[in-house]
């Protein structure tokens, strides 16, 4: 028998179960569709798990320091399966959170594989989900008012380099390592490449980054590129930009070897294991797309700016609608759909108030524009930038490396984008999403009295700087 629900959502991750709680909230009966567990990629093959192992390679690498801060320690011994029972544990925990959240919002949770249907004699619209059961039982029917899909992405390769589990990794094969290797290469120097490439050179393994664009994580600003190869060159990590790989050079023995042109040379590199970090594509076959109007342009579902598809009763958030594939945002993504769907009067998502982290060791952080975009939209900027080394906190924490920089608009003296490199930036990105969103100047985030003595004193710091009024410069 068919089951009626307001909203039926295809995919139970970050957007997913967050579009799904919203809804509750707002009286809909909803229902999530997952074949897999409930939290997606974020929770259990993405932002979580490795921010897990991210944090145990920071406490081996401070261990390895601890001298430095007067306690000595013999020897300090890395535990990697301890590592990754830590990491599952925390999986564990936030996955039991999650059902409890489904439950608590009497939201419908079927184990399975969704599929659009088009116009039949449940619907004269397409949008009747059929359910292919995890557990092999029939499959049910659902009949939705409205439908997200949050049906997520996965990792891609390059042609020719194929996945393989053993010497060739994804992200998702890497979170499951049962030891570490000696040597790794990872081809791809953006954000999730360059967090493992910092993870793992703090585990002790052996890194090289093979990085096609002419700096690394080439989407951020060029100052914070800049100070994160250097500071990841100073852990001993190798960095070749530039470098064009030839995927179908891959060489597999007891390690594995690839090929890649660096400055008009073919050059090899060898080591245990490559990761390939470059992108991730979107979860649109199978789907029943074909049954529908929904556009798909470069892989990724086309919405409007209320994430409406062509069939304007099917919306479409996160990584499968491409754009910034960040949890965060799909999350944000969802509570629009819905609220959308709901009645309620929504605004169009401003993604350049969106902000963007790297939880590599330094950290990196960044909201709204680079200078280098501000410039190319025409903008006369102005410039503060405040080193960390000046701050007292960081010095206490041992960690004085790195800058925020605020870039402002000398005719408006609005801030258009602040970029962080260093300790805990992850963490005080936030006071300047606020700004952005209120449209503050740097005169106002100056005037803000930052504590101290803490790390968020560099923001001050660097917003007195636009105007040239630093104090400890």
């Amino acid at each position: 028998m068919a089951e009626e629900y307001d909203l039926v959502i295809l995919g139970g991750g970050t957007g997913g179960y967050v579009a799904a709680i919203r809804a509750s909230q707002l009286g809909l009966k909803t229902a999530i569709v997952e074949k897999g567990k409930l939290g997606g990629t974020c929770l259990h093959r993405g932002c979580i798990p490795s921010k897990a192992l991210l944090r145990s390679a920071e406490v081996f690498a401070t261990a390895k320091n601890a001298a430095d801060f007067g306690v000595d320690i013999k020897e300090a011994v890395l535990n990697f399966t301890k590592v990754q029972e830590r990491k599952q544990a925390i999986v564990d925990q936030l996955h039991k959170g999650v059902q409890h959240l489904m439950k608590q919002g009497k939201i419908d949770v079927f184990d399975g594989f969704g599929r659009i249907l088009g116009p039949s004699i449940f619907s004269p619209m397409p949008g009747t989900i059929s359910v292919e059961m995890t557990d092999g039982t029939e499959n049910e029917m659902l009949i939705p008012k409205n439908v997200i899909v949050a049906t997520g992405s996965r990792p891609r390769s390059l042609p020719g380099l194929d996945i393989d589990g053993t010497h060739i990794l994804s992200s998702d094969e890497t979170l499951e390592l049962e030891a570490l290797p000696a040597s790794m290469i990872i081809v791809g120097g953006g954000v999730i490449g360059i967090e493992w490439a910092s993870m793992m050179a703090d585990f002790g393994v052996e890194v090289t980054v093979l990085e096609y664009a002419d700096r690394i994580i080439p989407t951020e600003d060029a100052d914070v590129s800049k100070e994160m190869e250097k500071l990841l060159k100073k852990k001993g990590i190798t960095i070749v930009t530039g470098a064009k790989v030839d995927a179908t050079s891959a060489k597999k023995g007891d390690g594995v070897s690839i090929s890649a042109e660096v400055k008009g040379e073919a050059v090899t590199y060898s080591a245990e294991k490559i990761l390939v970090s470059v992108g991730r594509s979107a979860n649109t076959e199978g789907i029943g797309l074909e049954n529908t109007e929904i556009q798909v342009e470069n892989g990724f579902i086309k919405v409007n700016n209320k994430l409406q598809t062509k069939e304007s009763h099917i919306y479409a958030i996160g990584d499968v609608i491409g754009g910034l594939q960040l949890a965060h945002v799909a999350s944000h993504e969802g509570i629009h759909a819905v609220e959308h769907i709901a009645g309620l009067d929504v605004s169009p998502i401003d993604y350049s108030l969106v902000s963007k982290c790297i939880y590599s060791s330094p950290e990196a952080a960044s909201v709204g524009l680079t200078e280098q975009q501000a410039k190319d939209e025409g903008y006369d900027v102005k410039i503060g930038k405040f080193p960390f080394k000046a701050i007292g906190k960081a010095l206490v924490f041992g960690k004085s490396d790195g800058f925020v920089k605020i870039i402002a608009d000398k005719a408006s003296n609005d801030i258009l984008g602040v970029h962080m490199i260093g300790p805990h930036v992850t963490d005080m990105i936030s006071e300047a999403g606020l700004a952005r969103v209120l449209d503050a100047t740097p005169w106002e985030v100056g005037q803000t009295i930052h504590p101290h003595p803490t790390l968020s004193e560099a923001i001050g710091e660097a917003a007195l700087a636009v105007d040239g009024k630093a104090i400890h410069s």
